[in-house]
């Protein structure tokens, strides 16, 4: 017995000599910078995990459950979106860990109007990612921060660079392509975070609403959304994935514009696969 225990024991040891784990840990927000972080540490060995994976459209009052604050102290890195998004993680931020995707892009105001509320807040839109050539700079910017914390992958990281870079120009030529010809160009979205998206593809938005759960829009303000419907001829108004479609509804009820559905491509599977059935979704209702 005493020799069976002594060769489990050599064999154990010699089993965790010869496996080789994860060369590093990182822990990237939300899913633009996760699929972004993924794409240019392949090759590397480097684990890569999520931390945001629920389906949300809005981080201002998310908390992290236990097991993601547990993988958030275990990184070695911690990649974030930044503009202010995390803002409710920053107790967590090490500063020496952290890799900001947001350097040297410049920021949109936001003006939220909340229902409700008799004024309108303004600060900046932290949803940059949904421009392409904003992606592009996030992209840029991870290569970097991860090439200064694992040089010894610099060349690896900025190889897999180049076929990111590719893959998000050819996802705003497509944007173009698809919206060139639009025979209207104005929304009114239900979540006030498509400025950049806007901005990327050449559309305005005329209003952007807030719908908080459980806070149904006044008699004055759906009809203040009626009348820009109306007067602009709008045949569809923007819902966003994860958010309240009930002022839509009754909205699309009195006008007979159509309610369409937008993602703000934080959470999911594919950011590329949430942009695609965003352009799609403009297409067929402003086409």
């Amino acid at each position: 017995m005493k020799r069976l225990l002594l060769l489990l024991v050599l064999l154990t040891g010699l089993s965790g000599c010869g496996a080789k784990g994860p060369s590093a840990q990182v822990a990237a927000t939300t899913l633009p910078v996760y699929e972004f972080t993924t794409r240019i540490c392949q090759g590397t060995g480097i684990t890569v995990t999520r931390l945001v994976t629920e389906q949300v459209s809005c981080l201002h009052d998310y908390s992290l459950n236990v097991r993601q604050v547990k993988a958030a102290e275990a990184a070695q890195t911690i990649v974030i979106s930044g503009a202010g998004l995390e803002a409710f993680m920053e107790d967590l931020l090490e500063k020496d860990k952290v890799i900001d995707a947001s350097g040297g892009i410049s920021l949109l105001e936001s003006h939220q109007e909340h229902l409700h509320e008799d004024h309108e807040e303004c600060e900046f839109d932290p949803h940059i990612w949904l421009s392409p050539a904003n992606a592009k700079a996030m992209a840029e910017n991870i290569c970097s921060g991860l090439s200064a914390k694992y040089p010894e992958y610099s060349d690896t990281f900025r190889e897999n660079l180049g076929g990111l870079m590719s893959d998000l120009e050819a996802l705003a030529a497509y944007g173009k392509a698809e919206l060139s010809g639009l025979s209207c160009r104005e929304l009114v979205p239900f979540h006030d975070g498509f400025s950049y998206f806007a901005s990327a593809f050449d559309l305005h938005i005329l209003k952007a609403v807030e719908e908080e759960s459980g806070q149904e829009a006044s008699a004055k303000e759906l009809k203040e959304i009626i009348g820009l419907v109306e007067e602009h001829h709008l045949p569809a108004i923007f819902t966003e994935r994860s958010g309240s479609d009930s002022a839509a509804g009754i909205i699309s009820r009195e006008t007979g514009c159509r309610v369409s559905q937008l993602d703000m491509a934080m959470t999911g599977d594919s950011y590329f696969d949430a942009m695609e059935r965003n352009i799609d979704a403009i297409k067929e209702a402003l086409g």
